[in-house]
């Protein structure tokens, strides 16, 4: 994979993106008062990394709500604007990314990356064309992500299916790519069967409401099936049980329920602090932001700076 750009590409998206960002509430080039401060951090291999990691969802269209609502997310979050964003994170204290394998973020990792500098950190999640080819494993390695974890969706298809010997041999790829190995599930007996046996991971990524429960399961617990996704009050508890079981470092995610608690600023405030009172000290939090309407950036640092201070 290419990632040279010139600097005429550069300051082309530079301006074309100055003038986009003049209509859009969310992204400000300003730095309010506190910010440029990092946010607390935690060991993360040979790296630190902040407690909050800036996630992706809503770049790629996945808002677990409305197809209208992707569509509207993934048609705003060009490179250019996915980039801005990745830099107003970095002016609010956050060192880290998790992003999947969508040409839209791998553009702007490009862009990024033109600028030279103090490079963002980055942690690749093999959503896209990688999730099942791990051809491409060596390549995406030699951009140097701290880590490459492996599909939460495929690896609860595989508990399902029986077949984790196929998550197993693409972990073991992870490695021989020569970063570290991370695995992300949604559901909290798949990180029980794996630390049953002994797994080879560096680190889970941990889903705090089970997505891939099975429609059986559904069936029994609910007597019928909802329209759409199911967010259970009680699973950020079940998960967290299994996070606080392992000595391994976990990153929890969809801690708002995919934006259902991130409004209004006390029901925000309660779901940081939950998942900071339930998770290890060296574990930390994957939030994806869609700063379209609002800055989501600032507020979710100074909430975590709030949480982590008291």
């Amino acid at each position: 994979m290419q990632l040279r750009t010139s600097r005429r590409v550069v300051l082309k998206s530079a301006v074309t993106l100055a003038g986009g960002m003049a209509l859009d509430q969310g992204l400000s080039a300003a730095v309010a008062p506190g910010q440029n401060q990092l946010l607390p951090t935690v060991q993360f291999g040979s790296h630190r990394i902040s407690r909050m990691v800036l996630g992706s969802n809503p770049f790629n269209g996945f808002c677990y709500a409305l197809p209208s609502l992707s569509a509207h997310m993934k048609e705003w979050c060009t490179p250019e604007r996915i980039a801005q964003i990745v830099r107003q994170s970095r002016e609010n204290g956050i060192n880290t990314w998790q992003f999947s394998y969508y040409d839209s973020s791998l553009a702007a990792l490009k862009l990024l990356q033109a600028e030279g500098g103090d490079p963002i950190q980055w942690i690749l999640l093999t959503g896209g064309a990688i999730k099942k080819d791990v051809s491409l494993l060596p390549e995406i390695a030699k951009l140097k992500p701290l880590a490459i974890v492996h599909h939460g969706g495929v690896t609860d298809e595989n508990f399902h299916a029986g077949t984790m010997d196929k998550v197993r041999d693409y972990l073991k790829a992870v490695r021989d790519a020569g970063v570290m190995v991370g695995m992300s599930t949604h559901l909290p007996a798949v990180i029980e069967y794996v630390e049953e046996r002994n797994w080879d991971v560096d680190f889970y990524m941990t889903c705090f409401y089970q997505f891939s429960r099975s429609t059986e399961d559904i069936r029994k617990m609910l007597g019928e099936l909802p329209l759409g996704y199911v967010f259970l009050e009680g699973d950020p508890a079940r998960m967290c049980r299994v996070i606080r079981q392992t000595r391994k470092t976990c990153l929890a995610f969809k801690i708002l329920a995919a934006g259902r608690l991130a409004d209004p600023a006390d029901a925000r405030e309660k779901a940081f602090r939950f998942a900071f009172d339930n998770i290890k000290p060296q574990d930390a939090v994957i939030v994806g932001m869609y700063p379209r309407f609002k800055d989501e950036i600032r507020e979710n640092a100074e909430t975590v700076r709030r949480v982590l201070s008291s």
